[in-house]
């Protein structure tokens, strides 16, 4: 996230991205969510959480760049909180290039759980760090776009995104300048160019 020293309490912001609001929060070192408030499962704010923009100044650079078709991977520290499975989950995810997509029962064979697509898919729904481990880019064995907690038409958006161009696609990108930048939205001196 940045340079700042890591807390017990747990740090938030808020920004609008070209996918709605966005709720990022971590402990000051390593992000722990990003959520799409505008999705399924909005996440709550806690109560003892702080807001505090700085600790993510990093990671609204890396967005700011991934929506604007910049950056392919996001170079972050992160601790999502999960089970076992789950944390295995997620890494595969993670795995999967960008600009592709995976089965969820080709995402099961490969962490060594053959017949667990089912599973794969439940822990793909708790990913608790959208956009960047990639839930997005897992798709139904018929090649169709399924589940995705931040609804469909976000999940269509950021594959939309992620495809090459004239790769046919799941619809129009995302509009990146119809919302200003993250970092920006930081209210800190522009980064160093």
């Amino acid at each position: 996230m940045s340079t700042m020293h890591r807390t017990a309490t747990t740090v938030y912001w808020t920004v609008d991205s070209p996918i709605g609001e966005l709720l990022l929060a971590g402990d000051g070192e390593r992000l722990e969510r990003l959520h799409m408030q505008g999705g399924k499962r909005p996440a709550a704010i806690g109560p003892d959480w702080e807001r505090a923009s700085e600790p993510f100044a990093d990671l609204c650079g890396q967005l700011d760049e991934y929506f604007a078709g910049e950056r392919r991977e996001f170079d972050l520290e992160l601790d999502p909180h999960g089970t076992e499975f789950e944390r295995r989950v997620w890494d595969a995810l993670r795995q999967i290039p960008y600009g592709e997509t995976e089965a969820y029962g080709e995402l099961a064979e490969r962490i060594g759980h053959p017949g667990r697509a089912r599973a794969v898919g439940a822990a793909n729904g708790a990913n608790p760090i959208a956009v960047v481990i990639p839930c997005h880019r897992v798709i139904g064995a018929d090649g169709k776009l399924t589940g995705y907690a931040g609804g469909l038409e976000r999940k269509r958006l950021l594959l939309e995104l992620e495809s090459p161009p004239g790769g046919g696609g799941h619809g129009p990108k995302p509009t990146p300048g119809a919302v200003e930048p993250a970092y920006s939205q930081l209210g800190l001196d522009s980064p160093a160019a």
